[in-house]
């Protein structure tokens, strides 16, 4: 019996909500997807608000994950405490609110989804993630049916935590760059990969904001708030096709719709 997950790239700003709103109902409907899993630390175009959350989870999201951005709005706090479908990086410290793995019942049985944070320039406060869900799997198990969206910068860091998943964990896939890699792919073990999703959102942007602002940051221009691009918007995504009875997965496909 094969089930379909869908990763979303990170959702970035109004635009970006409005563009998963409007088309990952369709989307669902299209591919008869069974399960998605949505980035959203963008939101609010740095971090998310609860209310943003909400949004995210009414265009059609079954669990969403954060990244280097999951403090910046201290409303959420208590939020990721509540919702047990909202997850931050696991490897933030244990003190910290909310939970970094969440298991959640389909009827394909348990399905668990685990979020984690690189460290490679992104100066987070945080443990090794190679060594956090290293431990997490040998101590809980191997669920069939295991998929990771890894927040961070580098590509290499990205591969390397593919390789280290192979046929351990049905698919794992990169966030927080914003620019849909080609290297989509089902990895020799079973394990379907893509170094980054891509972001949903402004399509004429830099990562979703303004150009004209962006080129004036790298300028020298004083510094202020990032303001969304405006225009046309697209929806940047991965499709993986799971054989539910083995965890492995049979297909992988980045999907972008404009």
């Amino acid at each position: 019996m094969l089930m379909k997950l869908l990763a979303v790239g990170d959702v970035c700003g109004k635009p970006g909500l409005e563009m998963l709103r409007r088309t990952l109902p369709g989307l669902r409907r299209h591919y008869g997807l069974d399960f998605v899993v949505v980035n959203g630390e963008n939101a609010n175009v740095v971090g998310v608000t609860p209310a943003q959350c909400e949004e995210i989870f009414r265009a059609g999201a079954d669990v969403i994950t954060l990244g280097n951005h999951t403090w910046t709005r201290y409303e959420l706090q208590d939020y990721l405490n509540r919702s047990s479908r909202c997850l931050r990086p696991l490897n933030y410290a244990p003190q910290c609110p909310g939970r970094g793995v969440g298991v959640y019942e389909t009827p394909f049985g348990p399905l668990r989804v685990i979020n984690l944070l690189g460290r490679f320039t992104l100066d987070a406060n945080t443990d090794n993630p190679f060594a956090t869900v290293d431990a997490l799997l040998a101590e809980e198990g191997e669920p069939l049916l295991t998929f990771v969206d890894f927040h961070a910068e580098a590509t290499s860091e990205k591969l390397a935590m593919g390789y280290l998943l192979e046929g351990r964990v049905s698919a794992v896939w990169g966030t927080h760059t914003h620019v849909q890699t080609s290297d989509c792919q089902v990895l020799a073990g079973g394990t379907g990969y893509i170094t980054d999703l891509g972001m949903t959102g402004p399509a004429r942007s830099v990562l979703g904001i303004d150009p004209e602002q962006s080129i004036g940051k790298f300028l020298g221009d004083p510094p202020r708030r990032y303001a969304s691009a405006s225009g046309r918007s697209k929806l940047e995504c991965a499709l993986f096709t799971v054989d539910a009875e083995t965890g492995r997965c049979v297909d992988a496909e980045a999907l972008r719709i404009e």
